[in-house]
């Protein structure tokens, strides 16, 4: 296998071999992996089925091309080619997929075996990726890609089952975005009966943080949607007690529709230029969690800087202990949330 030849120990759980350019870096800040389909004692070879591209990402790319499908279709595969995972160099995000354990070595402390159908809880700009279909059967119009290649996890990777109850589009559009319901109810849970805020809350993390905010304890929940016809979605739900309407990117507007500051605002906007928003619209001692991959974090502490801001702000890394668990949970048991993830993610033939 191709690499740096990295000394087996901590170094091949977390794939420092697999980093082709720059050495020495973790993969995740790699420009370029090694996909070799060959697995270390450590590894997991998944065939994949298909990817589900971050939110932020997708919405570059098809801002990027104008919508033009053929174009969106080409640059994912040339970044896939490129750089050996699925790594916007815009964005800097990646997202996920779902596949079937081909091989699992002999030393893997996943838990994994030949045949299971998983989905990948880690990000695609740290795992090793080939696509050998051209990504044909993909329509370039959703961030859920069927696709067909393989991929590798680490040691240090996380999957989990695919769960039978439910459609495979659904299963992962709900992992893509796991981590947001887990840390949102951690937060909120460590409050007294805090208001929560939750920017974008009709699209998948913010609909999922909403319900999480609830079952831990918080005393009032509020959704800010961008438009009209997600106010009106969000609102048929029940899921939050109050939606109101704002551009995210207004940090006045967004004050003004929230009307008093949140103790808890937590951030699930695809789109760059939230951190002010969410920064005034917080009350002093307050919580901004920020999930965003579009998020600039150094806009974020400038911001509160310059607002002389007292709130604690949270990076969202999309990883908490039990997190696919808590929102496989959470859309079982809230019957609102199912009807909202199976619109969005639809049906097609991978499922």
């Amino acid at each position: 296998m191709s690499g740096t030849g990295t000394a087996a120990g901590a170094g091949t759980a977390v794939g420092l071999h697999r980093v082709l350019e720059p050495a020495g870096v973790l993969p995740q800040a790699a420009a370029r992996l090694d996909t070799d389909p060959a697995i270390r004692p450590d590894e997991v070879r998944v065939r994949v089925e298909r990817l589900n591209l971050d939110a932020a990402s997708y919405r570059q790319l098809h801002t990027a091309h104008g919508g033009d499908p053929d174009a969106i279709r080409a640059d994912v595969l040339r970044i896939i080619g490129e750089r050996g995972k699925m790594h916007n160099p815009v964005t800097g995000s990646g997202g996920m997929l779902v596949g079937t354990v081909e091989e699992a070595g002999p030393d893997s402390p996943l838990g994994l075996k030949p045949g299971d159908r998983i989905a990948t809880l880690v990000s695609l700009t740290l795992t090793p990726l080939a696509i050998s279909d051209g990504l044909a059967r993909w329509d370039g119009r959703s961030e859920q890609i069927p696709a067909d290649g393989h991929a590798i996890l680490f040691a240090r990777s996380i999957a989990a089952v695919l769960p039978d109850d439910l459609p495979v589009p659904v299963a992962l559009a709900v992992m893509d975005v796991c981590g947001a319901p887990a840390l949102t109810e951690r937060v909120v849970a460590s409050r007294e009966r805090p208001v929560v805020a939750v920017l974008g809350g009709a699209g998948k993390s913010g609909s999922l943080s909403l319900a999480a905010a609830r079952r831990a304890g918080a005393s009032r929940t509020i959704g800010l949607v961008p438009t009209a016809e997600e106010e009106e979605r969000l609102a048929a739900t029940g899921l939050a007690d109050a939606v109101v309407r704002a551009d995210a990117r207004d940090p006045v507007a967004v004050a003004a529709a929230l009307g008093e500051p949140a103790d808890v605002t937590v951030v699930c906007v695809d789109v760059p230029g939230c951190e002010h928003g969410a920064i005034l619209g917080t009350a002093p001692g307050g919580t901004v969690v920020f999930f965003s991959m579009a998020t600039s974090f150094s806009a974020a502490a400038l911001g509160a800087e310059g607002l002389a801001a007292d709130v604690t702000m949270l990076i969202g890394n999309g990883y908490v202990p039990g997190h696919a668990e808590t929102a496989l949970g959470l859309l079982r048991s809230e019957p609102a949330l199912l009807p909202l993830f199976t619109a969005r993610a639809g049906a097609d033939s991978a499922e």
